[in-house]
């Protein structure tokens, strides 16, 4: 990396907030590039084909990142349960992703999982015992209603597919709180971890649907996991170089991103339920994290981060 742009993504440097808005916002891009690719690619390909090999694409990307550093991830390894069940819940997340984003346009899969904040905050109380007051509980309620909106089940868009979406966006959200628990161990060692969680599982499941591989099809899901790890890698620097409260309305850009290239690739024009289910989506976890901004001010508990890993 050339010295110039290490100093620029380096926290404490005058422009890092700068930094920190464009990698948050080019890293939506390639997780939008990964949703619509493998849409793409689930066309020919098994779902779990899909994670097995995009799994090691994303080692190429978490490997060297991990030698520069020194980690050993099976030295000290803490709490092996809960990074077991993480591993599990994540595998189960991407499953349900991709078999949901088969069926359905992108921005609709993405919605469901715009709300993982939602989730969060609500789970938090019960698991973690983290207090919400009524303002949380409004906006969490809101949440939940703009879900309901983009589900629109009284209609026969309401499918499998959707429900698939749902599940794995809950499974995602009690990832990202297992995310808080084990905030000790690296993200670079977390991932590791999902990798190979990924191509474990994924190549079992592949058994059962195997599609022919040729090179260019390998290739192609190779990319796949290399642009999902260039991702998490941008999110997560962004939330070193600008502060949490500041960084989660540009997460919400995945949405956007989703839309324009569901729109590009696939003709696919978002109905009025996601539109709305979305808008009010979003704007219930803009106030979540607000809400949890000014706690922090108050001297209460750390602002928890907006997922930095998408399906």
């Amino acid at each position: 990396m050339l010295p110039a742009l290490q100093r620029f993504l380096t926290p404490g440097h005058p422009n890092a907030i700068w930094a920190g808005f464009a990698l948050v916002i080019a890293g939506n891009f390639l997780f939008a590039v990964n949703d619509v690719l493998g849409k793409v690619l689930l066309a020919s390909f098994g779902i779990g084909q899909l994670l097995a090999i995009r799994a090691v694409g994303t080692l190429l990307i978490l490997g060297p990142a991990m030698v520069k550093r020194g980690e050993n991830p099976f030295s000290n390894v803490k709490r092996p349960v809960l990074q077991t069940v993480r591993v599990i819940l994540t595998v189960i997340d991407s499953g349900l992703f991709f078999a949901a984003v088969k069926f359905l346009p992108v921005a609709d899969v993405i919605t469901f999982y715009m709300a993982s904040p939602i989730y969060v905050a609500f789970v938090s109380r019960f698991l973690l015992g983290e207090q919400v007051g009524w303002r949380r509980w409004t906006a969490i309620l809101a949440g939940f209603v703009g879900v309901v909106i983009a589900l629109n089940p009284s209609t026969t868009s309401f499918s499998a597919a959707a429900l698939f979406a749902l599940t794995g966006s809950f499974s995602f959200t009690l990832a990202m709180l297992l995310n808080k628990v084990l905030a000790d161990t690296p993200d670079t060692t977390l991932g590791f971890f999902q990798s190979i969680g990924m191509i474990v599982i994924g190549a079992f499941f592949a058994l059962f649907d195997w599609r022919a591989l040729d090179l260019f099809g390998v290739i192609s899901i190779l990319f796949l996991g290399i642009v999902s790890g260039s991702a998490h890698m941008m999110l997560t620097r962004s939330l070193k170089l600008a502060p949490v409260s500041v960084i989660a309305p540009f997460q919400y850009t995945l949405l956007l991103w989703g839309m324009v290239l569901g729109l590009i690739v696939f003709g696919d024009v978002p109905s009025n339920n996601i539109l709305v289910g979305a808008a009010i989506i979003v704007l219930a976890g803009l106030f979540i994290v607000h809400r949890q901004a000014k706690r922090q001010e108050q001297g209460g508990p750390e602002v928890a981060p907006p997922p930095d890993q998408y399906p």
